[in-house]
């Protein structure tokens, strides 16, 4: 946002705000000038704003003299709004797009005590089947799309001790039961930012997931998109991961997280 992009009748609270965000790029301070540049303002209209920042505590000086940095004032206001934060109904109106966009079941999970969680799950619109999976189950990590993001993203002792303790069955012929297999499904995973369940789970069922990132950059949370695997042959996984990853991605945003490049 720039001066000429501001709102009329709400230009000192978007100044305010706009200078808060810059900073936030400089943690070890900006000075006055280069400030004023940024916000396209002059030195004495940023300077006074400046000042109201800093005696509602939210701005202060830095080391070098003529700049200013960020107070911890902001992150104790992050910290709050997190914690009221409601993920489903945060989520909601990305996930029910994404299931409007598809037409194929939509899931959102956790991860919780080596398990997913389902948290969410939006029906299919353009096919009377339905899976077997209902808000509350828990499902393993080893075999499904959303608990193999989990896997992916989570430090790198965890699949070892998730490995030596988990009943790692085999549902399908399909199903992940070698760990040295897994690692390199992990590896893929994490390049391409999704995971699949090639009837892993459920034979005839696939599913394709994203991960969520937290203001942290952890995978807490994850969705997907199941369907047969037949109409996924028919309609292709290239019309699926596009509105799946932006769902993902603007849900991860509302977290305060990033969706890291591809690598």
């Amino acid at each position: 946002m720039t001066e000429k992009s501001i709102p009329y009748g709400n230009q000192s609270l978007a100044r305010g705000f706009l200078l808060l965000e810059i900073l936030s790029d400089y943690p070890n301070g900006c000075s006055l000038a280069r400030l004023s540049e940024l916000v396209e303002l002059n030195k004495s209209t940023t300077h006074r704003i400046l000042q109201g920042l800093s005696a509602l505590g939210y701005v202060t000086h830095a080391v070098t003299p003529g700049s200013y940095r960020l107070t911890a004032k902001l992150v104790a206001i992050g910290q709050k709004a997190l914690s009221s934060l409601n993920i489903v109904q945060m989520a909601a109106p990305f996930l029910e797009t994404l299931n409007w966009e598809t037409g194929e079941t939509v899931n959102m999970g956790n991860l919780e005590n080596d398990h997913v969680i389902l948290v969410y799950k939006l029906e299919p619109t353009r096919d009377i089947m339905r899976t077997h999976a209902y808000i509350g189950q828990q499902r393993p990590l080893h075999c499904t799309a959303m608990g193999k993001l989990f896997l992916a993203f989570s430090p790198d002792t965890y699949l070892e001790r998730y490995w030596a303790s988990a009943r790692i069955e085999r549902l399908t012929d399909t199903t992940i039961i070698d760990i040295a297999s897994m690692r390199r499904e992990l590896a893929d995973i994490r390049a391409r930012g999704l995971a699949f369940d090639r009837e892993e789970n459920e034979l005839g069922v696939s599913c394709i997931a994203a991960p969520v990132f937290d203001i942290h950059q952890r995978v807490q949370y994850a969705i997907s998109s199941s369907l047969p695997t037949p109409r996924l042959h028919s309609v292709g996984e290239s019309s699926l991961i596009p509105p799946l990853l932006h769902a993902a991605d603007c849900i991860s945003k509302e977290l305060g997280g990033s969706t890291p490049l591809p690598q």
